[in-house]
């Protein structure tokens, strides 16, 4: 055997080469096959489905074609991969679940979010649609470059014109070598939006685009919970979003509930998610549902989980969120291809190459549709000579023995360029007519004015982005749709960036059996006293709403519970719902145990030392402690006061530390003692005995007693009366207090005490839910041994649940229910005053 030639052998380092040839691999997967491109949002292969499926003339105004056929012109011509690899790609393309602006329109079995896979590419058929049409309008306008395909044979676009920003629209995803890119979808009309106001102000900041997109928005709709992921991701190109479900739970008549999904989180596949539910029950981790099942339909998204009648709901969901995909996370990664290179972007920069991209376009656009108008131009200019000297013209061309020496005399004789020369050779005898010369001058008078606007637009950068806005403009007014994804604030153990929640005045709202929701403060009108009241919340027949706070979505809210633990929340944490909707559980958002609830909802600005919660308990024990002692309360509560056997914490007020207090109890007596007759205490402590009750007797309230307040006082049918504070004079605290109101059974047992100064408005709500709303002046001023007036017309058998102070309301409405008493309340309205006293110390 002969040896090999010397000279034929090179050598080299193996550690070298491997590192070379490496990179040269990595680089080839990350542009050629892996990250989109920042000015159209596509990756290669999707490029060249799009491309040959326009030069097949599958757009979307034509009949489908097969599958098959589009696929093996990719791989022909421009995409040198496996067949299967291009039609995953482009069915992907066709699914609804998948993109959130579909680039393909299929006709077939496309699969499902079950996971079902699509049918043959022999049997589906596809076409362009109609918003795809967007990503190649212009295209042969001279508005791209084109490179050579694998072979050399055929030309490729190296990005499409894409006249809307699709890279954030439909996102994108894909793994290159040592990294990745995960780009969410997004709604149409937003990203436009925020285009727009980035196009008007080049200096606007990331947290004001967010004005414009507020986050993420998945084809399979869902909830984003929490916004400040969105935001990590959005200035920094990386931040993780949590997804959840759209559930609902219905109650039966029985009482039994059931949790239905209508919307899953994005990617989830559904068949498995259900399939892993039915292990968890089968495995006895989750304990408590009866029946599961899919009832999906065209119509619809709706898998039905029938829970136990003795389970609770609310926690079977928190623990599905937990062990299953109900709820999952997104990890964003803003990774595209910038110039051919991967970069990670903001979503400024996004936004702001997708502009720079479309000023390129217009540009080229601009200059290709001159460079036609300018030819055109120069045709018609040699026209309008030959027309001007037609006789000379024909004579020429009659005495010329070939066209070549006919040219080359219009040329020579009148000064026309070779186009033009054979404009005038080629022209048609009717051109001659006087409608046809009318028409060539018209023409060229358009053509002109075109010139100068072209032009024009090519001299000034701001007609170019006119232009971008009012095509912008047509896309979204055509292809915009509603949000589907709703974006949520996250709960207590999130962690919100506040300045991403607009401050604003709320109503919290706290039900019997622990429903709480937020409401704007203008939920509700004012009535005058006496009215029917409006529909307040749904709630059960055995539920009402129990605590009413007006504060703001900054202010920090602290829960106090019977059993006399303290929670925290801010609130914009608080989900916010509509008037009529119950709310949520608030288990869901507290760590509170059984036989535990919410008693108490204090609001702070603040955590400072000067400032005190005064408590008491239900056997009439009191205790003062520091603000600042609540500054940090731990997920699952602080004890907040200790209590002795069998009493629970009936009410928390904020103080200075310099007010009087009042008690009132359930048989109608009242105390009224200067707030340091009871010292500032610990946390732990039990505290001291602000009123000294009668057996059978219990605390109903307790209020600070301002300067110029009345005691107001309202009983459980429906009776209450305004008292001037003088006249409860200042005792010792400890002592049984004075006859506050006269109880009778007409007007009921005394449910709340408070300390009003005509400067608020009172809301009454009854244990169905009903809520009325009205103007503690409208509240007659009576003596303390009086029953009072009636405020609210009860229906049989039913009474007020609680009462709440709310900040009055500016202006009232027009359509107010006006006064319309019952007989029984129209009578003498309660000034009967006892022959005795009745003070008691």
């Amino acid at each position: 055997m002969a040896e090999t030639p010397r000279s034929n052998v090179q050598e080299i380092n193996i550690s070298q080469e491997m590192r070379t040839s490496f990179l040269d691999y990595a680089m080839s997967v990350i542009v050629s096959r892996a990250l989109p491109d920042v000015r159209d949002g596509l990756k290669p292969v999707h490029r060249r489905i799009l491309y040959a499926m326009n030069d097949l003339g599958m757009t979307s105004d034509k009949a489908y074609k097969k599958s098959a056929r589009i696929v093996g012109e990719v791989i022909g011509k421009y995409h040198p991969h496996g067949d299967t690899a291009v039609y995953d790609t482009m069915v992907r393309m066709a699914q609804d679940f998948n993109y959130r602006y579909m680039l393909v329109d299929g006709h077939g079995n496309f699969g499902s979010v079950d996971g079902d896979s699509a049918a043959a590419m022999r049997y589906t058929e596809a076409r362009m649609s109609k918003i795809s049409m967007e990503i190649i309008r212009d295209i042969n306008k001279d508005t791209i470059d084109y490179r050579d395909n694998y072979d050399g044979s055929e030309r490729e676009p190296i990005v499409m014109p894409s006249r809307f920003p699709n890279l954030l629209v439909n996102g994108s995803s894909g793994i290159a070598v040592g990294m990745a890119t995960n780009i969410p979808p997004h709604q149409l009309g937003e990203v436009i939006d925020g285009l727009l106001a980035l196009s008007r102000d080049p200096e606007i900041t990331i947290q004001e685009l967010m004005d414009y997109i507020p986050g993420p928005d998945f084809p399979t709709a869902g909830m984003i919970v929490g916004r400040s992921g969105i935001r990590r991701a959005y200035e920094s190109g990386k931040g993780s979003i949590t997804m959840r479900a759209k559930v609902r739970i219905e109650t039966k008549a029985n009482g039994k509930e059931t949790i239905i999904v209508e919307e899953i989180p994005y990617q989830v596949n559904k068949a498995k998610l259900i399939e892993k539910i039915a292990d968890l029950v089968r495995d006895k981790k989750i304990d408590g549902i009866t029946d599961l099942r899919d009832e999906s339909d065209r119509n619809g998204m709706r898998i039905v989980i029938e829970v136990r009648k003795d389970a609770n709901a609310n926690v079977l969901l928190n623990n599905l969120y937990k062990q299953t995909a109900l709820q999952t996370s997104f990890g964003i990664n803003l990774l595209a291809l910038v110039d051919g290179q991967p970069k990670v972007l903001n979503l400024k920069q996004c936004l702001y190459y997708y502009l720079e991209h479309q000023k390129v376009v217009i540009r080229r656009r601009t200059e290709f549709e001159l460079k036609k108008a300018e030819a055109r131009a120069h045709i018609l200019e040699g026209l309008r000579i030959a027309l001007d000297h037609i006789d000379e013209i024909i004579a020429l061309i009659r005495g010329s023995q070939t066209t070549d020496i006919a040219r080359e005399g219009l040329m020579e004789n009148f000064s026309l360029s070779e186009k033009q020369a054979q404009a005038i050779l080629d022209m048609r005898l009717q051109r001659l007519t006087g409608l046809e010369r009318d028409k060539i001058e018209n023409e060229y008078q358009d053509l002109l004015k075109l010139i100068a606007e072209l032009r024009a637009i090519l001299a000034d950068e701001e007609k170019v982005l006119d232009i971008i806005r009012e095509e912008l403009n047509e896309i979204k007014e055509r292809f915009n749709d509603e949000r589907r994804t709703e974006i949520v604030a996250g709960g207590i153990e999130q962690i919100e960036d506040e300045d991403l929640i607009p401050r604003e005045n709320i109503i919290l709202t706290l039900t019997h059996n622990g429903y709480i929701k937020r409401l704007p403060v203008s939920t509700y009108r004012s009535q005058k006293r006496g009215g029917r009241g409006i529909q307040g919340m749904g709630t059960n027949d055995d539920d009402f709403v129990e605590h009413l706070l007006t504060t703001s979505t900054h202010d920090t809210i602290l829960f106090f519970t019977n059993k006399g633990k303290a929670f925290k929340a801010k609130g914009y944490e608080i989900p916010e719902f509509s008037r009529t909707a119950k709310g949520i559980p608030i288990i869901n958002m507290l760590g509170v145990d059984k036989g535990e609830w919410v008693n108490a909802m204090i609001r702070i600005e603040e955590f400072v030392d000067d400032w005190y919660l005064f408590f008491t308990t239900k056997q009439g024990i009191s205790k003062r402690t520091p603000v600042s002692d609540f500054a940090n309360i731990r997920t699952n509560g602080l004890i907040a006061i200790n209590l002795r056997e069998n009493d629970e914490l009936i009410s928390v007020k904020l103080t200075d530390g310099t007010k009087d207090i009042i008690i009132g109890t359930q048989k109608g007596m009242l105390i009224r003692f200067p707030e340091t007759d009871v010292r500032s205490m610990g946390r732990t402590a039990t505290g001291v005995k602000g009123i000294n009750l009668d057996s059978e007797d219990i605390v109903v309230g307790m209020e600070i007693l301002e300067e110029k307040d009345d005691v107001l006082v309202v009983t459980e049918k429906g009776f209450g009366k305004r008292t001037p504070a003088e006249e409860y004079r200042i005792q010792t605290r400890g002592g049984k207090g004075l006859k506050t109101c006269n109880i009778t059974e007409r007007n009921g047992e005394l449910i709340s005490v408070k300390a009003v100064t005509g400067e608020e408005d009172l809301m009454l709500i009854t244990a169905q839910g009903v809520l009325i709303r009205m103007d503690v002046n409208d509240i007659s001023t009576t003596g303390r041994n009086t029953q009072g007036v009636k405020l609210i017309r009860l229906d049989e058998n039913s009474s007020v649940a609680t009462v709440a102070k709310v900040e009055k309301e500016e202006e009232k409405e027009e359509d107010e229910i006006p006064v319309d008493l019952t007989e029984e309340s129209a009578e003498q309205e309660g000034t009967e005053e006892t022959p005795e006293d009745n003070d008691t110390e």
